[in-house]
């Protein structure tokens, strides 16, 4: 758990020092999440009914037939802002943490100190992302299914799941898509609650978030599978279930940050 990384891997003097983790980190960091949630007794559920209302208007929106093809990756990536609006998360585990007061209050504390720089600066990144992932899924749609727009729902799934056009855009959709996730998860797995626990800039702490990806890949990538699930699970029932999620998934992110990187 605090076994640091070997001597080739360790920063240069002035830099975060990395730890390595494992998957019991993130079963005790998802546990850590909970409690935090739990301990909070509900106060901040209106937060994570956030997803939840963006994630039904955007259903709403894509009802327009020249939208469907951008319904799945309007609702896919909105997950990569995800990290931004967990800052406030961080913040109340950070003071929990520490024993200070953790009301609901302090939930927007990093956008009004000395973090608020930092966040816009990591916030624009995943913005840049989330308008690339866009335009690389309407790329992958013309290029299989052309441009026009369908009659209908119904015809538009119909092509989907019964021709080779489909299921070629399918494919290729879910394989850009999840480069872009393993590029949202290397950039701000790390960055984002770094910059609300210390006086570092956005470059600092982006530079960690890729070094502690890179130092245990397979860890990180199995927390994204985890934290994936856990999203699809809680979408299903209208977006409902990640009032709870979110908040619980910024909690463990948060302590997952505290095993990865020394403070």
């Amino acid at each position: 758990m605090d076994t640091a990384l070997p001597a080739s891997s360790t920063p240069v003097p002035g830099t975060p020092t990395l730890r390595r983790i494992g998957t019991a980190d993130l079963r005790w960091a998802l546990a850590a999440g909970w409690r935090d949630f739990r301990a909070r007794r509900g106060d901040l559920i209106f937060a994570g009914l956030l997803y939840p209302v963006i994630g039904l208007l955007v259903s709403g929106l894509a009802l327009d037939r020249r939208l469907f093809a951008l319904a799945f990756p309007l609702i896919a990536g909105i997950s990569i802002l995800g990290p931004a609006v967990s800052a406030g998360f961080y913040e109340l585990a950070r003071r929990r943490e520490a024993g200070l007061d953790s009301g609901w209050r302090h939930f927007f504390d990093p956008v009004r100190g000395r973090s608020r720089v930092p966040l816009a600066t990591l916030t624009l990144v995943l913005a840049v992302l989330f308008m690339a992932w866009l335009a690389a899924a309407w790329a992958v749609y013309g290029a299989t299914m052309g441009r026009a727009p369908p009659a209908d729902a119904a015809a538009f799934a119909a092509r989907l799941f019964t021709t080779a056009d489909g299921w070629t855009m399918i494919l290729l959709g879910n394989l850009v898509g999840l480069a872009f996730a393993v590029a949202t998860l290397a950039i701000s797995a790390v960055s984002f609650p770094m910059v609300v626990d210390q006086p570092v800039d956005a470059g600092t702490a982006m530079a960690t978030s890729l070094r502690a990806f890179s130092a245990n890949r397979a860890v990180w990538l199995n927390w994204g599978l985890r934290v994936a699930l856990i999203l699809f699970v809680a979408a299903i029932p209208l977006f409902v279930g990640l009032a709870v999620a979110l908040p619980v998934l910024g909690y463990a992110t948060w302590h997952l940050y505290t095993r990865a990187v020394a403070r």
